[in-house]
């Protein structure tokens, strides 16, 4: 049987809360911030947490997070 491996992508891009919940960055802060507004700059700070729906495949990239 083969090793279960973390997908390097994902370990690198998502941390698992204490309570369960998995955190993630904000896309669209990256590059071509001229065009965008300062509110919407403003409002992409910081982290968001991972949507329910998206769990499932969250929990099977990262076999050892718990989830």
């Amino acid at each position: 049987m083969p090793k279960m491996k973390t997908k390097s992508g994902a370990k690198k891009r998502f941390r698992v809360r204490p309570g369960g919940t998995v955190k993630r960055g904000q896309a669209f802060k990256r590059h071509i911030l001229t065009k965008k507004s300062t509110k919407n700059k403003r409002h992409l700070r910081g982290a968001v947490a991972v949507h329910e729906t998206n769990m499932g495949h969250i929990a099977q990239m990262l076999p050892f997070a718990g989830l």
